[in-house]
């Protein structure tokens, strides 16, 4: 039992071993693709500035008919959602 064990223990190092080896590979050559592509790429083109955008405007007035029906469904859905 203490032979497998301990090749169980071995096969566990080495396997993470491999793990951080490739790790560090990959660390390595992500940095590596990167100071490449920043050579040959194009600049990126320049964003311009936000402006802010104008409000829309909310109608003169509003037709009784709807504004009466607005009230309504205001009511109803209050009185269905009190808490």
């Amino acid at each position: 039992m203490s032979e497998l064990m301990s090749q169980a223990i071995e096969l566990m190092i080495a396997g993470m071993g491999f793990v951080f080896v490739f790790l560090i590979i990959l660390v390595f050559a992500t940095g590596l693709m990167s100071k490449i592509i920043g050579r040959f790429a194009p600049p990126e083109p320049a964003t311009p500035a936000r402006t802010p955008r104008a409000k829309a405007s909310a109608p003169a007035a509003v037709d009784p008919d709807t504004a009466e029906a607005i009230k309504k469904a205001i009511a109803q859905y209050r009185s269905r959602h009190k808490k």
